[in-house]
C-alpha cells in the first residue's frame, strides 16, 4: 500500500469530513462539547464539512492522504496571516451550523468559550496554523498522519515559517514533538472543559 499526499479540493469535502468525524468522535473536546454520543458523528461530520468548505480551502492549506482509493486522513492547515475567520466566512457558516446542531445554547456557550481561550493564547507572529490533523480509525497507525505532516513541514521549511498547533491529548504531544513542535503552556478550557496544549515548531 502506498500512501501519497495532494491538496484537498472542493469534490473531497464529503469524504474527508467523514474521516475527520470518525477521527474525532473520542477526542475530549467533541466529547466535552457534543455529550450525547448517538448525534456527535454526525455533528463532527457537519462540523468539518463547514469549516472545509467555507474557511480552510480558500486558504489553500486543506491536504489529504489516500492509499488511490480511500482518504484516510486529512490535515486542515491556514497559511500565515490567515488563521482568523473573516466576517464574511462566519456569515457563510451560520445557516449549516443552526442546521447541524440546532439553536441550542449550551453548545454555543461552550464552543465560544473554547475559541475565546484559544484565541487568547494563538500566537501573533505570522505562522503556519495546523488546526486540524486527523486519521480515520481504520487507518490510524500506518502512517497517513506522519505523510501529511512531512508534506506540509516541508513547505513551511522551504519558506523558513514557524507553525502553531493545539493538541487536545496529553498522549499526542510526543507524536508532535517528533516533528519539531515544543509545548509552550496549557489551555485550560472554562465551564468543566478539558486542557490544550499550544505547541511552537521555530523557522529551520
Amino acid at each position: 500500500m502506498t500512501i501519497t499526499t495532494r491538496p484537498g479540493r472542493k469534490a473531497d469535502v464529503s469524504e474527508l469530513s467523514h474521516a475527520l468525524g470518525r477521527a474525532f468522535y473520542d477526542d475530549p473536546v467533541s466529547v466535552w462539547i457534543m455529550p450525547d454520543d448517538k448525534v456527535r458523528a454526525a455533528h463532527l461530520r457537519k462540523f468539518f464539512a463547514t469549516v472545509t468548505r467555507h474557511h480552510h480551502l480558500a486558504g489553500g492549506g486543506v491536504e489529504v492522504a489516500t492509499d488511490g482509493s480511500t482518504i484516510g486522513a486529512a490535515a486542515l492547515w491556514d497559511p500565515p496571516g490567515r488563521w482568523k475567520q473573516s466576517t464574511r466566512e462566519q456569515v457563510m457558516m451560520l445557516p449549516s451550523f443552526i442546521v447541524g446542531f440546532g439553536p441550542r445554547l449550551s453548545f454555543g456557550r461552550k464552543l465560544s468559550g473554547l475559541l475565546e481561550q484559544m484565541k487568547s493564547q494563538h500566537p501573533e507572529e505570522p505562522h503556519w496554523y495546523l488546526a486540524v490533523i486527523g486519521s480515520d480509525p481504520s487507518v490510524r497507525g500506518k502512517g497517513y498522519g506522519q505523510a501529511l505532516m512531512s508534506s506540509r513541514l516541508d513547505r513551511v521549511d522551504a519558506e523558513h515559517a514557524p507553525a502553531y498547533l493545539e493538541s487536545s491529548k496529553a498522549e499526542n504531544v510526543p507524536y508532535y514533538e517528533r516533528f519539531g513542535f515544543e509545548v509552550t503552556g496549557e489551555i485550560v478550557i472554562p465551564d468543566g472543559g478539558p486542557t490544550l496544549w499550544p505547541m511552537w515548531r521555530r523557522p529551520r
